[in-house]
């Protein structure tokens, strides 16, 4: 793979660019706010913002923001997360400089008018009313805020329509003036482009001069608050839904962890994508008893989550309990062989593979990774972690994790 390059300008702006022969270049802004930033009053602001952010600025209406890419047939889209808010675009290389000036206007000078903010308030609480209405998507949500109860990151990214429609044009201009910032952004681009070109543009947009080429100074960890001492609870919730709805699981790893990476193939071998997982074999397969049965883990800077998802019948409830318990002590009693783990590593090694040809999704992650970490994304030398993971590592960490003391669980019913 062709090597990244970076660099920074005088306003802190860092860069990361990864060149690849096509013609469809994938760029955005990628910044160090999410909703673990919120204050305990203002939930949903983060999400909040994002919307609106696309809403006018000092040069441009709403509808120039909507129309600019798209008379070239370029994409714009955002997107909220716990820890990151990301405005990017998809456009052949030709129009990299529209691209550009359009990203960086509506980052950096967006003015949220309110007559607009009026109108995508009704939006965001359709939006989110109908996460309300799709147990199987909130209960994720609900799940992080039992596992991280009081801590920031447990908001819900959407927040409540009551909270969000109190927000007006002064809440987003105190919010987005002290996050975004040029020190806490990246800007990466992957495609057929000339970096010194890429470096040309975003000083001028910026109005700031190249600091560095190479490597840059250490990306700003977002601060938050300590953590509580977890305690592991059970919910049940009456929803009065058809199916069950399930979230199992447990404080994790962090990113810095070395266990994280046992963790990530075991949550593949166990819950993973692919139809072999185990409880898919045992809940699905074998029993017929789910459509749905996964499991997942999120890592952030000090702590992390690692949960199963799974909805059925309320009838076969128990039953699923009871065999997702006997998977978990499976792995906690009998180590892989050489050939099981053999194959959940070349198992998950495809999938790495084939997951970063979505150029979208790579450009994605490793402007992530830079943003958070100062990392360039390295395929080989993740390979090369995941083929020294051993058994006992793998049995260590569902000893920590998997017991039913240490679990939490979620129940719509």
């Amino acid at each position: 793979m062709t090597s990244y390059q970076t660099a920074v300008l005088e306003n802190g702006l860092r860069i990361i660019a990864l060149p690849a022969a096509s013609p469809v270049v994938y760029c955005g802004y990628q910044l160090n706010v999410g909703t673990a930033n919120e204050l305990p009053d203002e939930e949903g602001i983060a999400h909040f913002c994002e919307h609106v952010t696309f809403k006018g600025t000092m040069r441009r209406t709403a509808i120039d923001v909507i129309q600019c890419l798209e008379q070239v047939g370029g994409d714009l889209n955002a997107f909220t997360t716990k820890t990151d808010t990301v405005y990017y675009s998809a456009i052949l290389k030709d129009h990299l400089p529209r691209a550009i000036d359009l990203l960086t206007d509506i980052v950096f000078h967006s003015v949220y008018p309110q007559k607009e903010i009026n109108k995508e308030v009704e939006v965001i609480c359709d939006e989110i009313e109908s996460y309300n209405d799709s147990p199987s998507e909130l209960i994720y949500d609900e799940f992080e805020n039992l596992i991280f109860r009081g801590h920031p990151l447990g908001h819900s990214i959407l927040g409540s329509a009551e909270r969000v429609r109190k927000f007006t044009t002064e809440d987003a201009l105190r919010f987005t003036k002290k996050f975004y910032q040029p020190m806490n952004s990246v800007f990466f681009a992957y495609g057929d482009i000339d970096f010194d070109d890429l470096i040309s543009l975003l000083e001028q947009e910026n109005g700031s001069k190249v600091k560095s080429k190479g490597e840059t100074e250490k990306p700003i960890e977002m601060a938050l608050p300590s953590l509580s001492e977890y305690q592991a609870q059970t919910i049940r919730v009456d929803k009065q839904t058809h199916q069950a709805h399930v979230m199992i699981g447990n404080r994790a790893y962090n990113i810095h962890d070395k266990r994280r990476m046992a963790l990530y193939l075991l949550n593949n071998i166990l819950g993973g994508p692919g139809m072999s997982a185990r409880l898919n074999l045992a809940l699905r397969e074998r029993r017929g008893l789910v459509y749905t049965v996964d499991s997942s883990m999120v890592t952030y800077s000090s702590t992390g989550v690692w949960a199963i998802y799974f909805g059925c019948d309320t009838d076969d409830l128990y039953e699923c309990l009871r065999l997702v318990r006997a998977e978990l002590d499976h792995f906690m009693t009998v180590p892989l062989t050489d050939d099981e783990l053999t194959i959940a590593k070349q198992q998950i090694k495809g999938q790495i593979g084939i997951a970063c040809d979505n150029r979208e999704n790579l450009a994605l992650d490793f402007g992530k990774g830079f943003l958070h970490y100062g990392w360039k994304k390295d395929i080989s030398a993740l390979y090369r972690n995941i083929d020294t993971i051993t058994a006992e590592e793998l049995q260590a960490v569902a000893c920590e994790l998997f017991p039913e003391e240490r679990l939490s669980k979620l129940i719509y019913v």
